[in-house]
């Protein structure tokens, strides 16, 4: 019976340790992981992310898009306004719902 008992306690004792382990090893990572400086080709990624973004502002939309991206887009969009009945496709579109009116509603 006491053996059992502390068996039991043992094995609950054994799961909330392991518990605390995976925890603070996880959390440890994460603060590790942001203390250290990037990795190199991280780093390389992210100069290039903002290169890209830099020169597609300067450009006004895709970078080193040549003249034949700029004529299949023109087409495209000359296609799916014909199909969908025109309208500025570049843009997101305005909803506009207007508020019923229950007060004069019959009853």
């Amino acid at each position: 019976m006491i053996l059992n008992q502390i068996l039991r306690l043992s094995s609950i004792f054994r799961s909330a340790v392991s518990t605390q382990l995976r925890r603070n090893i996880g959390l440890s990572a994460i603060v590790f992981n942001k203390a250290k400086e990037l990795d190199p080709v991280q780093k390389l990624f992210l100069e290039k992310i903002k290169e890209y973004n830099t020169k597609s502002k300067q450009a006004g939309g895709p970078v080193d898009a040549g003249p034949e991206f700029q004529k299949e887009m023109n087409e495209s969009l000359a296609r799916l306004q014909r199909a969908y009945g025109g309208g500025d496709l570049t843009k997101f579109p305005e909803f506009k719902f207007e508020e019923p009116n229950f007060e004069d509603a019959p009853k």
